[in-house]
């Protein structure tokens, strides 16, 4: 049986400088606590199934990793995904 997901799930995610206001279904988390580039506003509304290939490295055909969530902040994520989804 093949193993590798159809699709993948995600939440988009924005520089924080392009979302001023903060909202209930939006997680703002810091390129610090991340390891992302840029500090990063989550709009927990906006949740796309992208190909899992989009996130492959070219080169190396491997997954690339673009930074960690800490727990406390999927949380937050999880929070806000269950009021858009009015779980």
């Amino acid at each position: 049986m093949n193993r590798q997901p159809l699709v993948v799930t995600v939440v988009v995610g924005t520089r924080s400088s392009n979302v001023p206001k903060d909202y209930p279904t939006n997680v703002r988390v810091t390129a610090k606590e991340t390891g992302l580039a840029a500090d990063t506003v989550f709009l927990c509304f906006q949740i796309r199934s992208l190909d899992p290939s989009r996130f492959l490295n070219p080169k190396t055909h491997r997954p690339e990793l673009a930074g960690i969530m800490p727990a406390a902040r999927m949380a937050d994520v999880d929070h806000a995904l269950r009021l858009v989804l009015e779980l």
